[in-house]
């Protein structure tokens, strides 16, 4: 399986279809690729409507949860059930545009091939919203969240929070996870020895249903984390192993 793409959502329903047509006609022909939905604890009509597009999609994989348990935990689900070598992410409310996924798979591919000069393997491309479709209060709430983060992190990433990313499946299952993780990726990425590039992408208003989140937890409620993975920064060791020659001859 060359792609999987994991989209988390809770009560989204009417986005469902909509953003199915719209990967499949970014994806189609180039490659192998699966598209795995982890149903958050919906309460509205997700459920159904994710039913009925697994007898349109055979690609279409569907996950859930009984109860909610937060978008980090529906996309932990989401990276341990692909079966992708590559995971490409996508916020459920439309936002994110699928017609994007392919530039970050060509920009993955064009860095690929360069190193840093601690010779990391590239494992992140994260999207980044320059020109964002939201209230001036959540791009203000954003700007201040991403300015402290990358202050504290050094992160060197301009939008930690953006739901379109493309990352290796390897290197995801290996990093530590708690609530709100997700928007920690790039700095914990970079904790385990990866390389992580920005890569513009579109963003676009949310045109139907209505956001599951507030000002409050995109600005404070990850506060404790934040200073868990600085915390988690500090205390890592990597290790340089060498193996040595069997001397014995049989």
């Amino acid at each position: 399986m060359h792609l999987s793409v994991v989209i988390p959502v809770r009560n989204e329903a009417e986005n469902i279809l909509p953003l199915l047509a719209e990967i499949h006609s970014a994806l189609e022909g180039r490659g192998e690729f699966e598209v795995v939905y982890v149903d958050d604890g919906s309460t509205d009509a997700t459920p159904k409507v994710l039913a009925e597009a697994q007898a349109r999609y055979p690609r279409l994989r569907v996950l859930a949860h009984a109860a909610s348990c937060g978008q980090s935990a529906a996309l932990v689900t989401g990276f341990r059930a692909a079966r992708g070598e590559w995971i490409a992410t996508l916020d459920g409310d439309g936002q994110n545009d699928p017609a994007d996924i392919p530039k970050l798979i060509a920009e993955r591919d064009a860095a690929a091939h360069s190193s840093d000069r601690g010779g990391r393997p590239l494992q992140l491309v994260a999207g980044y919203r320059k020109k964002r479709q939201d209230t001036w209060l959540k791009r203000m709430s954003s700007r201040i969240a991403n300015g402290v983060r990358s202050r504290l992190l050094g992160d060197a990433t301009p939008d930690t929070g953006c739901g379109l990313k493309l990352i290796q499946r390897q290197a995801v299952l290996e990093l530590p996870t708690f609530d709100h993780m997700h928007r920690f990726l790039p700095a914990l990425v970079q904790r385990n020895g990866g390389r992580t590039i920005s890569v513009e992408v579109n963003h676009r208003p949310r045109t139907r249903g209505t956001s599951n989140y507030g000002m409050f937890d995109r600005l404070w409620v990850g506060i404790v984390d934040l200073f868990g993975v600085m915390w988690l920064q500090r205390r890592v060791r990597r290790a340089q192993v060498t193996e040595s020659k069997n001397a014995v001859k049989m």
